[in-house]
């Protein structure tokens, strides 16, 4: 019986290993100079906006992928194509390795890279990459809380206190699925601020997205930022606008999930998004041929880790969970794409201690990561039977940090993401001397606006009423400068736009929606959310 027994496993290992995975890139793009010459072909208002304002280039990665390329692939008999990268013009595709190997005859193929490095050197490419691993950033024990430590701590009341909570801002949650967000409690006030403004299921290719399915962990983690009850509960960015993207498939530990990840991160950077959330790590799958070694956190290395710098070079800040490896004695660093060009986040418990669970840096080639520190040991979330209780691991200290990040960033979104992240590390308590364990430590987020606010040329306050608006909307401004303003729908579209705006808008023309009122004056910017009735 037992050698019956084991030949099963062994049959059964040889199934689920007998598709490899592999990256199949493509030499050229369709319209290039067409598409860039008209960019709102490709990418919204929004996301023009916000590459011109930080004088980031609109470039062929920005050119959606040749999908004539893609559907000759997926008519290759055992071939499936499973996710596409517009920024690395390519496809990943699961198969057998002759199949696969098969594809390179095609005139359009310029490489093929197996995630089994080992396959690599039976062909020839031009190069040689690594992929990675995957799990959820978290352990849950569920114990009645409340958010004042892990605010308190990083001093984001005092962001709060001066109307800085994300309004305006664009956030996308990279995570495992998000059930129940659209009926808790918990949740309420993003959904009447109409803030939950759309995403999509990459594991299922849900054609109507439905944003409440999948694992709770995105939940939890969404919570963090988000979420909102009364004289209970504050997410670190309760007003910003979410996009919810499920990249992550629980069933499985595959390098398809970073082809996920990369597509998403496209999306969301195509639609304008200015802060992406991440509370996943990569660094062992279910096949170990496609495992990492700690080797290769060197930032430059994991697929998810280069989708990961140039989401940042496309001027999106990322904060990443460093990972949950602290008490590992084989994998205890970063994994991947914390390990990128990021804003990594390591855990600590309520007395500001590191938490031994929290993966260390520094990377491989040396640089200091984990790059801030929040909250992670019995974080408080809100769960999906809206109960508010704790949760440990790094996937809740990250979206804390990228809640107060985003927060910090509405005072001033003239700032590019790396001024920001800079900002944030140099007001943390360990920037002169970081650590292994704790990077450059914990932030205050009140020295980050107090600094931050030395840089702005003019802090003019500006208010809106009424609000909700049905035709006239009245601009009350400290100073009688001159200002412009630029209205986008919830998709980043331009919809409006006026130069030299005194002190009403007649906003008539609008449709029942809710809108981001861009005010722009000399050295001077202001978004508003404006509810249209």
């Amino acid at each position: 019986m037992k050698k019956i027994l084991l030949f099963f496993i062994f049959l059964l290992h040889q199934i689920t290993f007998s598709q490899e995975q592999a990256w199949v890139y493509f030499n050229s793009k369709e319209n290039v100079t067409a598409a860039i010459a008209n960019p709102i072909s490709i990418l919204t208002q929004r996301a023009i906006d916000r590459k011109n304002s930080h004088n980031i280039s609109i470039d062929e990665r920005d050119v959606p992928i040749n999908e004539a390329f893609v559907t000759t692939i997926k008519n290759q008999t055992g071939i499936e194509v499973k996710a596409k990268s517009k920024w690395f013009n390519c496809v990943h595709v699961l198969g057998s390795v002759e199949d696969i190997n098969a594809l390179s005859s095609f005139s359009f193929v310029d490489k093929i890279l197996f995630a089994d490095t080992s396959l690599n050197n039976k062909i020839k490419t031009t190069e040689q990459e690594v992929f990675t691993e995957k799990h959820l950033e978290s352990f849950v024990d569920f114990n009645y809380g409340n958010t004042s430590v892990q605010i308190e701590m990083l001093h984001v009341d005092y962001l709060h206190e001066n109307n800085y909570t994300g309004e305006g801002m664009l956030v996308a949650v990279m995570d495992a699925g998000f059930p129940e967000v659209n009926t808790l409690a918990g949740f309420s006030r993003l959904r009447n601020n109409n803030d939950l403004i759309g995403g999509y299921d990459f594991v299922d290719r849900t054609a109507n997205y439905d944003a409440f399915a999948g694992s709770s962990h995105g939940t939890l983690v969404l919570s963090n930022m988000a979420g909102y009850i009364q004289n209970s509960f504050v997410g670190t960015a309760p007003d910003a606008s979410y996009y919810l993207f499920r990249t992550e498939d629980t069933n499985s530990e595959t390098p398809l999930e970073e082809s996920y990840w990369v597509e998403a991160a496209e999306r969301a950077d195509s639609l304008g998004v200015d802060v992406i959330n991440t509370s996943l790590g990569y660094s062992s799958f279910d096949n170990p041929n496609h495992s990492y070694t700690p080797a290769d956190m060197d930032g430059d290395t994991a697929f998810i880790t280069k989708g990961a710098n140039i989401a940042v070079e496309k001027g999106i800040l990322v904060v990443v969970s460093a990972g949950n490896s602290g008490n590992s004695t084989s994998f205890n660093i970063i994994a991947a794409p914390a390990d990128g060009q990021v804003y990594s986040v390591g855990a600590v418990d309520a007395t500001e201690q590191y938490a031994s669970f929290s993966s260390i840096g520094p990377t491989a080639d040396g640089r200091v990561k984990p790059d801030g520190m929040a909250q992670g040991s019995s974080a408080t979330v809100i769960d999906t039977n809206n109960q508010v209780t704790t949760a440990n691991g790094t996937s809740f200290s990250s979206p804390i940090m990228a809640g107060a990040i985003t927060s910090l960033w509405q005072s001033n979104p003239n700032k590019t993401n790396l001024e920001i992240m800079q900002l944030v590390r140099e007001s943390s308590s360990l920037y002169t001397s970081p650590t292994n364990q704790m990077g450059y430590g914990i932030p205050n987020f009140e020295t980050a606006l107090k600094n931050l606010s030395d840089t702005i040329y003019n802090q003019q306050n500006i208010k809106v009423y009424p609000n909700p608006v049905s035709k006239i909307l009245y601009i009350q401004k400290q100073k009688q400068e001159s200002l412009s303003v630029k209205i986008y729908n919830l998709l980043g579209k331009l919809v409006y736009q006026k130069q030299n705006i005194s002190s009403e808008l007649n906003l008539s023309m609008l449709s029942t929606s809710i809108y981001i009122a861009k005010f722009e004056g000399e050295n001077f910017e202001k978004s508003l959310k404006i509810i249209k009735q």
